[in-house]
């Protein structure tokens, strides 16, 4: 007696082909569960003060730059502007004026601009918007 039922296999486990095909992936380990130490935040953190320290120090060496540009630009010229007029006056003066009368208008336009935007602010807010 021959048996047909040996040429038709069961399926008993899952073949590759049949696992579904969109898996979920592992989830994360947790930082707790590694065996890494922990670093230890710092107790000193970045303040105002420590914020002002450091724009101090800069400030004082962009001044020592400044002065090195003057005492090396000594040469005397001579400026007119709207109608006044300056006699021998340094190079490195002259154009350190100019800048600082740039960043002056430049204050100037900014500080317009932020009371500008301040004004805008409150009037939205009691408006309610």
């Amino acid at each position: 007696m021959s048996s047909d039922h040996a040429s038709t296999p069961e399926p008993t486990e899952p073949t590759p082909e049949a696992a579904p095909a969109h898996t979920e992936p592992a989830a994360p380990k947790s930082p707790k569960s590694s065996k890494a130490p922990k670093t230890p935040e710092s107790a000193v953190k970045f303040t105002r003060t420590a914020a002002l320290w450091s724009a101090l120090v800069l400030g004082f060496l962009i001044l020592i730059l400044l002065l090195v540009f003057v005492i090396q630009n000594d040469t005397p010229v001579d400026i007119v502007l709207l109608g006044w007029k300056l006699h021998q006056v340094q190079l490195g003066v002259t154009i350190l004026l100019a800048a600082i009368a740039g960043g002056l208008l430049t204050f100037a336009v900014a500080t317009t601009r932020i009371l500008q935007l301040r004004l805008a602010a409150k009037k939205n807010l009691k408006a309610g918007l």
